[in-house]
């Protein structure tokens, strides 16, 4: 009888459940002590059992319990016992409402410490609001906590989670019992790839709480998240590492204070397709960029202030890379935008040396490191292969182009004299005074590397290091003019345009182009002998890419030899050179060859060669941004590099850098190009990607980008602007600015109350003639700067013409009101 009785039970709290999930809202079932809540759009609903403890046993999302028996929880460990929420309770009180269910009287502990706890759901919407109140009955010392721990039924629930600090974990990196991921960040937003459904778990902090999480593959094989709240932040148990194999525990003890504290945390359903979409793009895998994109792009993220390229599972960040503000580019996350500034203002502080060197690395322990170079305070070193000295060019331009996503002047007022002391480091070591900076290695015999390829022993005059020097300072040029420091901005351009000149002369006189093989040569040691003429792609590339080589004649000479010889070993991507280096030029480790940096493939360079292609013959550019995506497709690029003889992927360092070809699809052929005053968009369209549509969030704005050949739009709340030619554009108030190919001055200043949406379109704009249509009716100022001062200019407006004079500033200005569509031309 008793079990007929049981049976009868389950079968109602069964028949609860459906109902439950199938009407919507709150159903309490006091008989069998479980609790139903379901968002009313029916995307997501948790169980909860509170018979034999308190704990979370379902929660379905689309339908679909998520969760491992064990279920969601709180917990704490301390010396001596374990203790959680699912353990056995005294009675519990629970009350409910239309939209709220409070579950008092929820204690676990010991005579060391006791817990007691209060749950609160509440409906909001089709969200669901869960509060956790704690009180702790005494000081005390634990070595973990949860609130909550979330146990997923396994490592496929979820593909990978995104982080509200622009990081990801990556399901399938936690490969074995106990693997661990712990940052310093409480909101994911995991996904599963099949189906498309998506759960954002968004932690609201409050006061000076502390947020931390740790991601574990568990001891039954489920996936398990586990949320943490504190009072000061946590501290990695394991030297620095937030990454650990085989061991749940990756933070360390923690003390408690006698009393409460509080978990706030908001579940929501996520159509992952609709929120992450990548829009409409012709010609190219949409779902292959946004996946390549979340997972291999965001992986370089380690924790809160340190984003880098070599990522999580290795515990390792190098500073000499110039590539992670682009990533942001792409990415258009404005959480990775804001912990990029973060984490260049710690290496300001960290990581940066009295006299302007910028330490190379970033490590979890020592190991790698110059001796004594290695702080266990910080993480920061010099790598033991040499001193990489593109980290002085890598924090230069990673500072640069992340003041145009940011837009906060006092932010790059703050990075001003880091990046002046960065460079100017670097512009006196110059002993011989011929314009081309030296390494603080002189010659292979001395067996060190002097940049990226870091067993490789370029040195004394490097070509590669000193193409991003001229980068860094054009960058930074711009970056003075804008804090108006235009004498450092002269000086910087200076330097730039002297090393220019100085690097493209031939080997014979002291340059590094070799008229002979018809590329430039990788460097020169201090006695005059000139190394790598193996046909270097980062060096060749950044040649071009940068602006250093624009001879044509040359670039054709260069990029037609690396193309020919892709194609001719059908490879996917490029390698890091196309012969092989002379054996005393390099480490055993890249002997022989192809082997590793001595001719296997880094697609990490790639942005370099789509930049260089892009102007030349946009098709091979795309060719590789096709392959790119294609191999992500195969593997997910997890890996360092690719077999040159094989093509399959190399080495447990997976690098975050392997997605910059894409960063080039967005920054060089769909032309993004933000700055710090303006949206800006400079394509390199082919008629293959015609009608690509997306939405790109700059700073608060959202754009929606239209882009065919010779037909470039953004559209906002605000305002429209069509143009066939490059542009910049923003709106403040009552004015909208069109900047002409992007330039940094403005060239038309459309005015007209605030309220009203300005549609404008280019029709022609250079010295000759001026047209625009201006398609919304209103009141309206144009004004026009950058004239010839008291020039007279002839005036259309439709078919009526007048003759206006620019003032003494060389500003024309002229009222319009409009009615209907009207162009204005001025001659």
């Amino acid at each position: 009888m008793k079990k007929v009785f049981k049976f009868l039970i389950l079968v109602l709290s069964l028949s609860g459940w459906q109902a439950g999930y199938a009407c919507g809202g709150i159903h309490h079932n006091a008989a069998a002590k479980t609790i139903i809540i379901s968002t009313p759009d029916k995307s997501l609903s948790l169980l909860i059992d509170y018979a034999h403890g308190c704990r979370i046993t379902q929660l379905n999302v689309k339908g679909k319990n998520t969760l491992a028996n064990s279920g969601v929880f709180s917990a704490v460990r301390t010396d001596a016992n374990s203790f959680a929420s699912a353990d056995p309770q005294n009675k519990l009180q629970v009350k409910t409402t239309d939209q709220t269910v409070t579950i008092s009287g929820i204690t676990f502990g010991d005579q060391v410490l006791k817990v007691g706890e209060q749950w609160q759901f509440t409906l909001k919407g089709n969200k669901i609001s869960w509060i956790i109140t704690c009180q702790y009955d005494h000081e005390a010392t634990l070595q973990e906590a949860a609130m909550p721990v979330w146990n997923f039924a396994d490592l496929s629930v979820w593909k990978a989670g995104i982080f509200d600090n622009g990081g990801m974990v990556w399901c399938k990196y936690l490969a074995a019992v106990g693997d661990t991921y712990g940052v310093h960040t409480g909101g994911v937003t995991f996904w599963n790839e099949t189906s498309g459904d998506g759960l954002a778990i968004r932690p609201i902090v409050k006061g000076q709480q502390q947020l931390a999480s740790k991601y574990s593959h568990g001891q039954n094989h489920e996936f398990t998240f586990t949320q943490i709240v504190t009072d000061s932040v946590l501290k990695q148990r394991y030297n620095l590492s937030r990454f650990v194999n085989g061991h749940a525990d990756v933070f360390a003890p923690f003390d408690v204070k006698k009393g409460a504290t509080t978990m706030e945390l908001e579940l929501r359903y996520v159509d992952y397709a609709d929120q992450y979409s990548r829009g409409k793009l012709p010609g190219i895998d949409a779902i292959a960029v946004r996946e390549l994109m979340n997972t291999t792009g965001r992986y370089g993220v380690v924790d809160n202030n340190i984003i880098g390229a070599n990522g999580w599972t290795t515990n390792w960040k190098c500073l000499h890379e110039p590539f992670f503000a682009q990533i942001g580019m792409a990415l258009n996350d404005p959480d990775y935008t804001r912990n990029f500034s973060s984490t260049l203002d710690q290496e300001r502080d960290q990581a940066m040396l009295p006299d302007g060197r910028v330490l190379s690395r970033w490590h979890n322990a020592p190991g790698d490191e110059i001796k004594g170079t290695y702080n266990p305070q910080t993480g920061y070193y010099e790598a033991m292969w040499g001193y990489t000295i593109d980290s002085q060019t890598g924090y230069v331009i990673n500072a640069a182009e992340q003041f145009d996503l940011n837009g906060d002047i006092t932010w790059l007022r703050s990075h001003q004299k880091s990046c002046e002391k960065a460079l100017d480091w670097l512009i006196k070591r110059d002993a011989n005074n011929n314009g081309i900076f030296e390494m603080m290695n002189n010659n292979i015999a001395e067996k060190k590397a002097s940049d990226w390829l870091d067993i490789v022993w370029a040195s004394y005059e490097n070509a590669f290091v000193n193409a991003q020097l001229y980068e860094a300072l054009n960058l930074w040029a711009n970056c003075e003019k804008v804090l108006g420091n235009t004498d450092k901005a002269d000086y910087y351009t200076t330097v730039a345009a002297r090393l220019k000149s100085a690097f493209n002369k031939p080997i014979a006189e002291g340059g590094f182009w070799s008229p002979e093989k018809k590329q430039y040569v990788y460097w020169r040691d201090n006695d005059g002998s000139v190394h790598g003429d193996n046909l270097v792609t980062p060096v060749n590339f950044a040649a071009i890419a940068f602006g250093l080589c624009d001879d044509k004649a040359r670039v054709a000479q260069v990029l037609e030899q690396i193309e020919q010889r892709t194609v001719a070993e059908k490879l996917f991507h490029w390698p890091l050179c196309f012969d092989s280096f002379k054996q005393a030029e390099v480490s055993p480790g890249n002997w022989p060859f192809p082997k590793y940096e001595n001719g296997d493939i880094f697609p990490t360079w790639g942005y370099l060669g789509v930049r260089a292609y892009v102007t030349y013959d946009k098709s091979i550019a795309l060719k590789y941004i096709h392959n790119l995506l294609a191999q992500y497709k195969k593997d997910g690029l997890s890996s360092q590099r690719y077999s040159r003889t094989t093509q399959l992927g190399q080495g447990d360092d997976i690098l975050a850098g392997i997605c910059t070809t894409i960063t080039g699809l967005y920054r060089d052929i769909y032309g993004i190009r933000p700055k710090w005053n303006r949206m800006g968009l400079e394509p390199n369209m082919s008629t293959g990607l015609n009608g690509t549509e997306f939405t790109y969030k700059l700073r608060d704005t959202d754009y929606k980008v239209s882009l065919s050949v010779g037909s470039y739009a953004l559209n906002t709340r605000d305002f429209s602007i069509k143009s066939s030619a490059a542009f910049g554009a923003a709106r403040s108030g009552d004015v909208l600015k069109y900047y002409h190919h992007n330039r940094d001055a403005v060239s038309l200043e459309v005015s007209t109350d605030r309220a009203k949406k300005i549609a404008l379109n280019i029709i022609n704009w250079d010295d000759e003639r001026k047209s625009c249509s201006i398609n919304t009716p209103g009141n309206y100022l144009l004004t026009l700067p950058g004239l010839k001062a008291n020039s007279k200019h002839q005036v259309t407006i439709n078919k009526s013409q007048q003759v206006l004079t620019a003032n003494n500033e060389g500003i024309l200005s002229l009222k319009a009101s409009i009615k209907a569509p009207t162009t204005i031309s001025i001659l």
